[in-house]
């Protein structure tokens, strides 16, 4: 799935990228098998679309797959063995252990002069300057500085011959001519080694810039075994990815002034990395879902109406598909676009115009239903049994003068009438709903009610 902390990177590259005419490239860092399946890469292609990165636009390009550059990777390791800057290892960790005396201090360096050649099972290991320091050049962070004796002699290729990560990286930013860098800051303790990779090489590194770590409301960095991270699953909750794109954007950077709700492209325009935040920044999906409901509310009513489609079937629907009525649900969307802040909620508003019976809901009816609601749904009843026609104006004039009769204003004389034909305490205006749910049906539903309260039905 893709984390929202990617999403993230991804929309501040993309935005670096088509300011400055440059591209965006998409890479599949494949060469770990266990965490690599078809559906994943597609699900990253997708959930990329989603947010408006896709390779219709010119400033994309790729995606590129690790794997397929394993070739060079393994030139680049033993290009580096051959210029005398790495050396073959075969020690254990259990050896490590035993010399060093802890299992958590770096390599001492050992085999560094003892001038090993390639054998299997023996590691390769990039041998790193003893004196002097690694500067960074980060747009976000300045220039923190990085003393080399404090870094280890790292492998750059398994005892199998495979180089690791750090090596395959840096290789494919240069085969692919990357000049800057965005990503999370966990990657900045990285960013030296590769650096040193990158000038080992021949190469100038390129610049970087690393985003503040995303956290939860308790200020731990958001984990997919905790939180819900998934991009994926804000897009099926009914977050539109206009709110998403918006919100993300705004996560360690702002654009100034009061105003925050804007389009991408306002945004992209007023976008610059060197003013993004160091301290980490908090996903407040409370602020999410107020943007959402924000840019639901700014939806051409025919747009709205689209975008619920897909929480009006299976499995969502708690209706049968015959009992669905395009007509009657637009008009209903009317009503509700106002209410919703995720599209998915849109099912529980508008189920009780399809369904044969309104929701059993016991905590709803139990709040509605007090002494005297019977009496209330029969005096209702006959009122609304009178209408001549049945328009909404018409079937609020019959509640205020039951009210008035019973002495209670209209939202308690209401409230039993709401339950009984709706199911719910809360909902649509009631009396549009009456009007689009009919007559008929909801004489129909006030017999139930009546019957019930008066203990000649059992409940549902």
């Amino acid at each position: 799935m893709f984390h929202v902390g990617g999403a993230r990177s991804a929309l501040y590259n993309w935005a670096v990228a088509r300011q400055s005419g440059g591209r965006f490239v998409l890479r599949i860092e494949d060469t770990d098998a266990a965490r690599n399946r078809p559906e994943w890469i597609d699900g990253i292609i997708s959930a990329l679309a989603a947010i408006g990165i896709h390779d219709e636009d010119p400033a994309f390009e790729g995606p590129y797959f690790q794997s397929h550059n394993a070739g060079r990777h393994r030139e680049a390791a033993e290009g580096l063995y051959a210029a005398g800057r790495a050396y073959y290892c075969d020690c254990t960790r259990e050896q490590l252990k035993e010399r060093t005396g802890s299992e958590h201090l770096g390599y001492d360096g050992f085999c560094r002069v003892r001038g090993l050649g390639y054998a299997a099972g023996r590691a390769l290991r990039f041998r790193t300057p003893d004196e002097g320091e690694t500067v960074v050049a980060d747009l976000v962070r300045g220039e923190p500085a990085f003393p080399n004796s404090a870094i280890e002699d790292f492998v750059i290729a398994r005892g199998d011959g495979s180089p690791v990560f750090l090596l395959a990286n840096v290789v494919d930013d240069l085969d692919e001519g990357i000049t800057q860098v965005i990503r999370g800051e966990e990657h900045l303790s990285n960013t030296p080694k590769q650096q040193l990779l990158w000038e080992a090489l021949g190469a100038t590194p390129p610049v970087w810039a690393h985003l503040p770590v995303i956290v939860n409301e308790r200020r731990q960095k958001l984990s997919k075994r905790r939180d819900k991270v998934a991009l994926e699953d804000y897009l099926a909750e009914g977050f539109l990815p206009e709110a998403l794109v918006n919100y993300l954007m705004l996560l360690g950077w702002g654009p100034g002034g009061d105003r925050e709700i804007m389009p991408y492209e306002q945004l992209e325009r007023l976008f610059r990395i060197e003013d993004v935040n160091t301290a980490p920044a908090f996903f407040d999906v409370r602020k999410l879902t107020a943007f959402n409901g924000e840019y639901l509310r700014a939806l051409a009513p025919a747009q709205f109406a689209a975008a619920c489609v897909p929480w009006l079937v299976a499995p969502y629907a708690p209706w049968r598909p015959e009992a669905f009525d395009k007509d009657v649900f637009e008009a209903a969307a009317s009503l509700a676009q106002t209410r919703l802040t995720r599209l998915s909620e849109i099912t529980g508003y508008v189920d009780f115009l399809f369904l044969d019976e309104p929701v059993d809901d016991e905590a709803s009816w139990h709040k509605a239903m007090k002494e005297g609601a019977g009496d209330i749904l029969t005096d209702v009843r006959a009122g609304l049994a009178a209408v001549a026609g049945w328009r909404a104006e018409e079937l609020k004039g019959v509640l205020l003068a039951v009210g008035e009769r019973h002495g209670l204003k209209l939202g308690k004389a209401q409230a039993p009438v709401r339950v009984a034909v709706t199911g719910r305490t809360v909902g649509l205006p009631l009396f549009e709903s009456m009007e689009l749910l009919g007559r008929d049906r909801v004489l129909a539903r006030l017999d139930t009610a009546i019957r019930r309260l008066a203990g000649r039905g059992a409940p549902r």
